[in-house]
């Protein structure tokens, strides 16, 4: 059975960090891209980071490149995602997704997701 579990979401004030854990189990980790999406009330699911964990490769959204890091322990089948200078428009319900391939995809598995509150 296929599972993602996010955890590390939380209330944070602006300019503070939080770091997001993604525990995967059920396939064959190294075969995967694993990202980082977030959906806030009333948009639609972005893409924040991506990592190919065979070559851990990463991108990252514009918008948090520079603040966020996204690594990946593969002996533990783990990806994290440390944000740092969090704004209040980084709140949001975050999701870690694995996609079989190099490149991250919103349609692979999915967690049930971690909310991330930023306060101003």
């Amino acid at each position: 059975e296929v599972r993602l579990v996010e955890s590390g979401g939380g209330l944070v004030q602006a300019g503070g960090s939080l770091r997001l854990s993604c525990a995967a189990s059920g396939f064959t980790f190294d075969d995967y891209a694993i990202g980082w999406f977030r959906q806030a009330p009333g948009k639609e699911r972005e893409g924040v980071s991506c990592i190919s964990v065979s070559d851990r490769r990463t991108d990252y959204a514009d918008s948090v490149r520079g603040r966020f890091t996204i690594s990946s322990d593969n002996a533990k089948k783990m990806v994290y995602l440390q944000m740092n200078s969090l704004k209040a428009e980084d709140s949001a319900v975050y999701y870690c997704v694995a996609a079989r391939g190099y490149y991250c995809s919103p349609k692979g598995y999915s967690g049930q997701g971690t909310q991330v509150t930023v306060s101003s």
